[in-house]
């Protein structure tokens, strides 16, 4: 009798023990499937406002990059979490514009120049950040990335220091806007960048052979050419991806219409 008591016992500790296991091993499944699932849902989308301006999002958070153009360019547009300026230039930084679209919850990401401009209200919103630095912000890393005109500053768009172009990271996805600059060895030196927004405009920044080179040195999985509308007109972006492609086939050009206004 014993004895029979003695196995029923052990028999329940095993089934225990057994029911236990079984449902620690479905807990870390459940974990695992999770930690995939936050690498694997990040999704991004942008819509093209106008050469140098654009609203993405990525899962849900909006960011506006460059918004100029007032309130009526952002019509039907969700309100943004983040808006990133890239520099002082009327193309990509104007007050009257950010007045119009930041909500009194949007953090504005700045380098130092174009914070020094900004008045009112607004500073209070305002993250500072200039090259080489990053922040954590909505979940999201922020760096920005050194953008500017090789050569004599006396002979220069954009001296380098004052302005930023972003590389903005969420789990495994890393996305870069160039802002206005020439090929420089920040931009040749980025890694594991999987959509990459160049711009191609002389005189002011480079023209896209001189772009086609860069982007063949850091190699992103997508490139986007924007901010291509220079003193000659559009600069030719077919040319671009069939340079891209003719170095490297395994880069997708993606053309996007920037300037929805030109015919």
């Amino acid at each position: 009798m014993k004895t029979s008591i003695l196995c029923l016992a052990l028999s329940l500790i095993a089934f225990v023990g057994c029911k236990n296991s079984n449902s620690n091993e479905k807990e870390t499944e459940k974990k695992e499937i999770a930690q995939t699932s936050d690498q694997a849902i990040t999704e991004f989308d942008i819509t093209p406002i106008s050469h140098a301006t654009a609203v993405f999002v990525i899962d849900s958070t909006v960011f506006y990059i460059d918004p100029v153009g007032g309130a009526e360019a952002f019509e039907g547009q969700p309100s943004p979490d983040l808006i990133l300026v890239t520099d002082i230039h009327g193309d990509h930084f104007n007050q009257e514009t950010l007045e119009a679209v930041a909500t009194s919850e949007t953090k504005i990401i700045v380098p130092q120049a174009v914070a020094d401009q900004i008045e009112g209200e607004l500073p209070k919103q305002l993250i500072i950040l200039n090259n080489d630095e990053a922040k954590s912000l909505n979940g999201f890393n922020i760096e920005g990335i050194a953008m500017y005109n090789q050569g004599d500053e006396d002979k220069v768009y954009h001296i380098k220091g004052r302005g930023n172009g972003y590389v903005i990271e969420k789990g495994e996805m890393r996305i870069y806007f160039s802002g206005d600059t020439e090929g420089v060895p920040e931009m040749r030196a980025l890694k594991n960048i999987d959509k990459a927004f160049v711009c191609m405009n002389l005189p002011y920044t480079m023209d896209v052979e001189a772009a086609a080179k860069a982007v063949l040195a850091f190699q992103p999985t997508e490139v986007y050419p924007y901010h291509y509308r220079g003193q000659g007109g559009l600069s030719d972006v077919e040319k671009f991806k069939s340079l891209v492609n003719q170095g490297n086939e395994n880069i997708q050009v993606n053309l996007l219409n920037w300037y929805p206004s030109v015919d």
